[in-house]
């Protein structure tokens, strides 16, 4: 008969006991437990490693798959604010990335028609705000009696000009009745580099949405436009937007009264009917407002073709944001 130890003579328990039904897991190549299991319990560790194991992937494709669910929320603008849009994110690595950018920005913007006592002009503009604040060129609505906005999907809308700064060609409209309007992201334009790649969208020749591609040429380009009321607006039934750069004078007699700017260079196509409209990055922010193209007849000595010969500038977004509380409180004097 075996003497049972008194309890004041057994051993302390471990602090951190090892339970036996973990052994396993811990030893997982070591041999097996000394003490005879029950009949076909040493199976039960080999269950438990492929369950295990299952869980695992499982938990790595939830987070993979919560992943994408982010990255398309962000391509199709899901999850922005009401007056801010959500840049596209990593259009270029998948292989698609001006018809990614172009699918997401393309609702930001805009077709605008002023009407002057003198004439017509047709541009484009960049909303900003879900309430309907469109960014355009001071020479786009410059002397306008009415102002009409056409929207993405063909809608046309009333807008009336809130502020101008000749001096920058910029102005401010608001559309009338605006609201759930898809914002575009502004930008940094400090950031910019040579040779990056770009996406221009506005209505050149009154054609809305029309989206082209390019690079950014060069930067902090002395770009000179008039600031006179009645420029660029259609002559003999063809749209002028003078301007002008190296010395020279294109589209048309800028005028006595001129400013001048740093702009972004890029040769992607711009037209007339472009100024006014986006310059975008390809995570889907806007980095410039294009503003000047020229096209081949325009200047002196050249042939009497006309097109874009891949030389266009777009004012800075930084200039614009820099710009907004002025001409949200009226904009300044030319």
């Amino acid at each position: 008969m075996t003497e049972t130890p008194d309890a004041h003579q057994q051993p302390q328990p471990r602090p951190y006991p090892a339970p036996p039904a973990y052994a396993p897991y811990a030893h997982v190549a070591g041999p097996a437990p000394a003490a005879a299991p029950e009949p076909h319990a040493h199976r039960a560790p080999r269950a438990r490693r492929p369950v295990t194991l299952i869980a695992a992937c499982a938990l790595v494709a939830a987070l993979v798959g919560g992943g994408s669910a982010a990255l398309v929320g962000e391509l199709t603008g899901g999850s922005h604010g009401g007056d801010r849009a959500t840049p596209v994110q990593n259009v270029s690595a998948k292989g698609s990335g001006v018809a990614a950018v172009a699918g997401a920005v393309s609702p930001s913007i805009v077709e605008i028609k002023a009407a002057t006592g003198t004439g017509q002009s047709t541009g484009s503009g960049v909303i900003v705000t879900g309430s309907g604040e469109v960014v355009t060129n001071n020479h786009v609505v410059s002397g306008a009696d009415t102002v009409q906005v056409t929207l993405s999907d063909g809608t046309a809308k009333t807008a009336k000009v809130v502020g101008t700064d000749p001096d920058k060609d910029l102005a401010l409209i608001k559309i009338q009745g605006g609201k759930g309007l898809k914002a575009a992201t502004l930008g940094d334009s400090g950031r910019l580099k040579v040779g990056e790649q770009v996406v221009a969208i506005g209505s050149p020749e009154g054609l809305t949405g029309t989206v082209t591609s390019g690079i950014i040429s060069a930067l902090n380009r002395d770009v000179t436009v008039s600031k006179e009321e009645g420029r660029g607006k259609q002559q003999r039934g063809v749209p002028q937007w003078p301007f002008e750069f190296g010395g020279n004078q294109y589209n048309g007699d800028t005028g006595s009264s001129k400013t001048t700017y740093k702009a972004i260079q890029t040769d992607a196509s711009l037209n007339p009917g472009n100024s006014g409209g986006a310059l975008i990055n390809m995570s889907g922010e806007i980095i410039g407002i294009n503003s000047a193209m020229y096209a081949s007849g325009s200047g002196s000595g050249s042939s009497d073709s006309a097109g874009s010969v891949g030389l266009g500038f777009a004012i800075p977004v930084n200039t614009v944001k820099a710009d907004l509380a002025k001409l949200r409180a009226g904009g300044v004097g030319g």
